[in-house]
């Protein structure tokens, strides 16, 4: 196992990522930018480097910048979380030209699967199914209509380096076709610095269900069954669970043997994700690779017992997976809801401003990762997420009743966030079923009534502030009339209590 460890990122998945360097016995480095001097991972690690202003070009994407603080600090190897640097075959190859040990997959197959092309031919010569469409990104958009005729309408125009549904357009007739290839392209350019875009099927009502997979180098590659991600906002999950409510033992064997081909078909190592499209006769279709840790992998690690990001470490280090495929089993139900500073109320535009007050739920099966604490901003320079609020029960039912308990407890003053959403769609009857697709969203929301449920989450939340003013107002007043009182306030109530009767 390595000594130390680098952490090329913040928020939560940093902190989720330096806790468990320190549970491996590994010491952990952060970096930082202006704004994150005093963030939770910079006071978690145990050693902390600036790299850069509060733009992400100059300090969380500065890939020399980040390998120059690891060398500073002695760090063997560098874990890059999700997002920025996270895919960036480039700066991995300059990792371990570095000398640095690269905690993710080989170079090679982050290039091969960031391309969607050429991931999609690699998927059809390795026999894993993929959706009907072009081979090759469109060089002339007057090639378009045959193209289309020749897939069937309605079909998805996509960004070949795209993500995140940017450069992506749904077309199902000809007349809109031609405007829609431009606009893709031109946004496909602005976003990743490339305008190819392809064609493919678009499916009608799919389900977005994804396997985690993980490679060694030792000839190992197994998965760790599903999740299921078909609730999203604006081509983003906001919802996810473990497992799916419609995958059968039988598809989970066949989704699972795709998923590990797709991984063996480009050598991957460490932790993956394969994800699929499944039409409604469950049908299964590739759709990317994810070349790192996912945002959702808690779910999977609450219903397989296994640590992913400890195993990364131990892979990333010379380690064998430790347990077979049959050896692996699934318990009970987990649920992941991503709570985002966003006005649900408006399309989910990003809200900024000071957490003036937080307080997570708590109690059994419940599991919450978070970078932020209360006093801290939400600016327009990183992602608005809070936290990931995490329910595991044995059963779905009992999961879906726990996560909308701890959705009503989770208090937030400072921002709008999208926790009255969650509840939303923990109390939709579509959803409770497993009746629903990516196109819930769109479908099922209904503003009047989250709009409702707002007003009244906001009331409590304004309760709940007054009452903390005026308690505060009250404890300062004690301490004011017996010091001796201050001294043991944190040590509990009765203790309190017991002093000021000795007092009297």
């Amino acid at each position: 196992m390595f000594a130390k460890v680098l952490i090329a990122n913040r928020g939560e998945i940093a902190v989720r990522v330096i806790r468990a360097c320190r549970e491996a016995g590994v010491r952990a480095v952060a970096v930082y930018s202006d704004v994150d001097r005093r963030a939770l991972h910079v006071q978690l690690a145990d050693e902390a480097v600036h790299i850069g202003p509060a733009v992400a070009s100059e300090s969380y994407l500065n890939g020399r910048r980040i390998i120059e603080a690891a060398k500073q600090t002695g760090a063997e190897a560098i874990h890059p979380g999700y997002g920025f640097l996270s895919e960036n075959a480039d700066f991995a190859e300059l990792v371990e030209s570095s000398g640095l040990t690269w905690i993710g997959p080989p170079p090679v197959a982050i290039r091969a699967m960031g391309s969607k092309t050429e991931a999609r031919r690699l998927m059809k010569d390795a026999g894993v199914p993929v959706v009907p469409g072009t081979e090759g990104g469109i060089d002339d958009p007057a090639d378009a209509p045959a193209l289309a005729d020749e897939i069937g309408y309605p079909v998805l125009i996509k960004a070949a380096m795209g993500g995140g549904g940017k450069g992506m357009r749904v077309v199902r007739d000809q007349k809109q076709l031609a405007a829609a290839v431009e606009a893709a392209k031109r946004e496909s350019l602005n976003a990743f610095g490339s305008e190819i875009v392809y064609l493919e099927k678009f499916i009608e009502r799919p389900r977005h269900i994804e396997f985690q997979v993980f490679a060694d180098d030792h000839g190992n590659t197994v998965h760790l069954g599903e999740r299921e991600c078909s609730i999203q906002r604006r081509h983003q999950k906001v919802v996810e669970e473990c497992p799916s409510a419609i995958v059968t033992p039988e598809m989970r064997a066949q989704m699972g043997e795709s998923a590990v081909r797709a991984a063996e078909a480009v050598g991957y190592r460490n932790a993956g994700t394969v994800e699929f499209l499944v039409d409604q006769d469950r049908s299964h279709y590739f759709l990317e690779m994810n070349t790192r840790l996912q945002v959702e992998h808690p779910v999977t690690e609450m219903v397989t017992g296994v640590d992913l990001v400890e195993l990364q470490l131990h892979v990333a280090s010379g380690g064998a997976i430790p347990f077979r495929q049959d050896e692996l089993a699934m318990r009970g139900h987990a649920i992941e809801v991503r709570i985002y500073s966003e006005d649900s109320l408006n399309g989910f535009v990003p809200d900024t401003g000071t957490l003036r007050y937080l307080r997570p739920p708590y109690g059994y099966g419940i599991r919450e990762d978070s970078g932020v604490q209360q006093g801290d901003a939400i600016t327009i320079h990183y992602d608005p997420m809070i936290s990931k609020l995490i329910a595991w029960a044995p059963d779905r039912e009992t999961a879906i009743r726990r996560m909308d308990r701890a959705l009503s407890e989770y208090r937030v003053t400072g921002v709008r966030t999208t926790i009255p959403f969650g509840r939303f769609v923990m109390n939709n009857g579509a959803f409770q079923r497993g009746d629903f697709d990516t196109s819930f969203v769109e479908r099922e929301f209904d503003l009047g009534l989250l709009e409702e449920s707002e007003q009244a989450w906001r009331r409590i939340a304004a309760l709940a502030a007054a009452w903390r003013r005026h308690t505060e107002t009250s404890e300062s007043r004690r301490s004011d009339e017996h010091p001796l009182v201050e001294s043991v306030a944190g040590s509990g109530s009765w203790k309190a209590t017991g002093r000021r009767q000795a007092l009297r």
